[in-house]
C-alpha cells in the first residue's frame, strides 16, 4: 500500500500492555525503517488498568507513546466481576490518575446497557470519568456475539437478554450528561474535548487510508480491503515463507457508496451531498429520494446540503445508513 508518511500509529486490539516496553520500542523501530512520522504523530496504545504502573507508563512516555486507551469498562467491582475483567475498581481509578500525570491524552472505554449493572453504577461511571476530567471518552453498548459465555449464560437462562428500553435510556443519559460537561459526541460512541478527538478512529470514519500489521489485522487503501489471517500461527508462517497471510476485497462503487454513507452518518461531520454528488447518478437519485423520507421520521436533518443525525436518530443510526444504502 503506497503510504509512507504517517500521522497515526495504533497499538490495539488485543491487549498490546502486557508487551515490555522494550518490546513497543523495537516495533516502533520497526515502523521508522519503513515509514516517516514525527513528534505531531498520534501515537497511542491500548491498555488495561492493571497493566499500568507509573514505572511502565513513564516508560511508555519515554519511547513516544503519547496517548493511551484504558479498557475502563466501569468503575464497580461487581460490574467488572460480571464481564470477567482482570483488573478492579482500584486498579481502574488508580491507572487513570497515574496517567493523567505523565500523559496529557488519554482515553477511556466505558460500557453500558448491562443487565448486570444497575442503573446508579452507569451514572455513578459518568460522574468518576468527568471527575477525572479526561479528555476522550469511548461508551460503548453492551452486545451480545454468539458463542460467547454471555450468549450461553442467556440461553440457560442465568441472566436475562439486554432491554433494548434499558440501553436507549443510558445511552440518552450519556449523551445528555457529557455534552452538558462540554464533550462534543463525534461520533455515536465516542465524546471528546474540543479538539481532543482520536486522530486514528477518525481517519476510518473519514475513509482515509491505513495499512493494519499482524493477525486480524485490516488495511484500506482507497480502493480495496485486505484483512490479515486470524491465525497467529498461520499470519507468521505466512509471513516468515512470503506467502499470501491475507484476504483481499475490490471495493465497487455502490461499496464505496454504502461504506461513505455508513461511516459519514455516524459522525457529526455528518454526510455531505458534495461527496455524494461524486458519484454516479444512480447513486445521487437514490440518496435524494431516500433522505426526504428519513428527514420526516425527525432521525435526521438536512442543513447546508449536510445530513445529520438528530439525538433520536443516533440511537437508530445503522437502520438509517439502511435507508440510505443502495442495494442491486
Amino acid at each position: 500500500m503506497p503510504i509512507k508518511s504517517l500521522d497515526t500509529i495504533y497499538f490495539g486490539g488485543g491487549t498490546p500492555s502486557v508487551l515490555k516496553v522494550d518490546e513497543i520500542a523495537t516495533i516502533l523501530r520497526a515502523i521508522n525503517k519503513y515509514f516517516e512520522y514525527d513528534n505531531f504523530a498520534e501515537i497511542t496504545l491500548e491498555a488495561n488498568p492493571d497493566d499500568l504502573s507509573k514505572e511502565y507508563l513513564e516508560q511508555l512516555k519515554s519511547i513516544g507513546i503519547n496517548r493511551l486507551s484504558i479498557g475502563v469498562q466501569s468503575f464497580h467491582d461487581e460490574d467488572l466481576s460480571f464481564m470477567n475483567r482482570s483488573h478492579d475498581a482500584k486498579q481502574a481509578l488508580s491507572s487513570i490518575g497515574d496517567a493523567l500525570n505523565i500523559f496529557d491524552d488519554i482515553s477511556i472505554d466505558l460500557i453500558f446497557g448491562g443487565q448486570y449493572s444497575k442503573q446508579k453504577n452507569w451514572t455513578d461511571n459518568l460522574k468518576i470519568a468527568l471527575d477525572f476530567n479526561v479528555p476522550h471518552l469511548s461508551c460503548y453498548s453492551l452486545t451480545i456475539e454468539e458463542g460467547t459465555a454471555f450468549n450461553n449464560w442467556i440461553k440457560k437462562n442465568k441472566i436475562q437478554p439486554i432491554e433494548d428500553g434499558k440501553q436507549k435510556e443510558q445511552f440518552l443519559e450519556t449523551i445528555d450528561t457529557l455534552s452538558k460537561a462540554g464533550y462534543e459526541h463525534y461520533e455515536i460512541s465516542n465524546f471528546a474535548k474540543s479538539g481532543k478527538y482520536a486522530r486514528h478512529n477518525t481517519n476510518y470514519w473519514k475513509n482515509k487510508t491505513y495499512l493494519g500489521i499482524g493477525p486480524a489485522a485490516h488495511s484500506f487503501d482507497g480502493h480495496s480491503r485486505q484483512w490479515n489471517i486470524a491465525n497467529n500461527h498461520q499470519y507468521l508462517e505466512g509471513v516468515l515463507k512470503n506467502e499470501k497471510y491475507y484476504t483481499t476485497e475490490i471495493l465497487s462503487n455502490q461499496d464505496k457508496y454504502n461504506e461513505y454513507i455508513l461511516t459519514s452518518l455516524r459522525t457529526m461531520w455528518g454526510c455531505n451531498r458534495a461527496v455524494i454528488n461524486s458519484f454516479d447518478s444512480v447513486y445521487r437519485e437514490h440518496f435524494d429520494n431516500t433522505i426526504g423520507r428519513i428527514v420526516a421520521t425527525k432521525k435526521a436533518h438536512l442543513e447546508n446540503d449536510i445530513l445529520y443525525l438528530t439525538k433520536e436518530g443516533k440511537l437508530f443510526a445503522d437502520h438509517v445508513a439502511e435507508e440510505l444504502f443502495y442495494l442491486n
